[in-house]
């Protein structure tokens, strides 16, 4: 007699590699990026160490839409004046450093008391973050101190086989996002 599965759910390849910690290289709207589930410290920490980029630094988190990053931010805390700028700069190539929640982890946000976030209108990302439902640790996929890999095929040569490669395009963007402050408004990057 043959038992059958209590699920007859597929399994996703991609979902299922996300939770098991794997690292995916996937492009953004300029530069490729180096992702992870957030929530697992050891793929953040494999990343870094991919990289050989300092974990104080901190990491952007990369999602589809603003509640996918409500649990690494203190919304409570961004200033009432800077909001409208905020959330009208998205979705788009803006990244934000707002404050971080009581329960972010130290291996996303580093030695800061802020978390790096951007709500995307890339395309790929924004489906790669709706099929996971999750948001993502997005940063260059570089070696620190190089300039950030263009196109799969210079991330290629840079890992390997060490990650999971997400076939597409960059928009095409110039520079990556702008980074500013959220709560002084202060330009750190752009």
């Amino acid at each position: 007699m043959s038992h059958l599965s209590a699920s007859n759910e597929q399994v996703d390849p991609l979902l299922d590699a996300f939770k098991s910690g794997r690292v995916f290289v996937y492009p953004t709207e300029a530069v490729m990026g180096i992702g992870c589930d957030p929530d697992n410290e050891a793929a953040v920490k494999h990343i870094c160490q991919l990289k050989n980029r300092p974990l104080h630094k901190g990491v952007i988190l990369i999602a589809d839409n603003y509640s996918q990053l409500l649990k690494y931010v203190d919304d409570q805390a961004i200033p009432m004046d800077k909001r409208t700028e905020i959330f009208s700069s998205w979705p788009g190539a803006n990244t934000w450093l707002l404050p971080k929640s009581k329960t972010a982890p130290e291996w996303l946000t580093g030695e800061h008391d802020s978390i790096a976030v951007r709500v995307t209108a890339h395309q790929g990302v924004k489906a790669l973050c709706q099929r996971l439902n999750s948001a993502l640790v997005s940063t260059s996929a570089n070696l620190a101190g190089e300039d950030p890999c263009r196109t799969i095929e210079e991330a290629k040569a840079v890992f390997g086989d060490s990650v999971i490669f997400i076939e597409g395009e960059t928009d095409g963007n110039a520079s990556p996002s702008v980074i500013r402050d959220g709560v002084t408004g202060q330009i750190i990057r752009g």
